[in-house]
This record gives structure tokens, sequence and C-alpha cells, in this order.
């Protein structure tokens, strides 16, 4: 098998999400463009997954029962390991503070909901660098 046609399948995408349906949708989207997908539906389950699977790019809602996106945000960023795992941050909300709130914490980029998949895979390729 080529390597050149297969690099879409190394790319590993987390989407963290309390609603069964973000997750279902953004996990079918992102299946079809060939991407390995993981899903959590909080922070602490995210946080166990990160550490297990190694993402390449974390989708992540900021409102989630437990622990939000920010508090979860921020962990990754402060574990040198992840510290470069880019992380998107999800939600409904479309404010400036949300936004400013999200890179105080690490986040790299805001996405609102809903989003489409032309927004997943422009994040994607914008942060994830592809092996050639």
């Amino acid at each position: 098998m080529e390597a050149e046609e297969n690099r879409d399948h190394a790319v590993k995408v987390m989407v963290v999400d309390d609603s069964v349906t973000i997750r279902r949708t953004a996990e079918t989207l992102l299946k079809r463009e060939g991407y390995t997908v993981v899903t959590a539906e909080d922070g602490f389950q995210a946080l166990s997954k990160v550490v297990d699977t190694h993402p390449d790019i974390i989708f992540l809602d900021i409102m989630m029962p437990r622990l939000d996106g920010y508090q979860t945000c921020s962990v990754i960023k402060n574990n040198s390991l992840f510290r470069n795992t880019p992380v998107i941050m999800l939600s409904s909300k479309d404010g400036v503070f949300d936004k400013a709130r999200g890179r105080l914490v690490g986040s790299e980029q805001f996405v609102t909901k809903p989003f489409t998949k032309e927004d997943l895979l422009e994040a994607i390729n914008h942060y994830v660098r592809r092996s050639p």
C-alpha cells in the first residue's frame, strides 16, 4: 500500500462533546474523509483517552458537565507530552469573552456550533502536519 494514499488514515482526531448527536455527526463526517476518530463525552473521559490514544488534534466542547472544555484544555496544554496537540474549542456561544478565555487556556481556534464538515476539515488541514 502506498503511504501517500493512506496518509489521512494515520491522522487521529478526537471529538469531545456531551451531546451524542454532535459526537456522532463529527465522527461520521470525519470517518468518511478517512480520519481515525476517537470520541469522549466529557473532560474526564477525554483526558484518559488523550493519554491512551495520543490524538493529532482535539475538538473540544466548552459546556460539559464535571470538567468543562476550558479546564480540560488547560490540563492538556499543561502536560509536556500534549502541549503541542492542537485544541479547537467548540461552542454554540460566539462571544468575544469565550474566544479570549479559550486562547488563555491554550486553544488554537474557536469553532461555533453548529459546525460544518468544512469547518472541521479546515482546522485539521491547518493544524495537523501530514507525513509525506
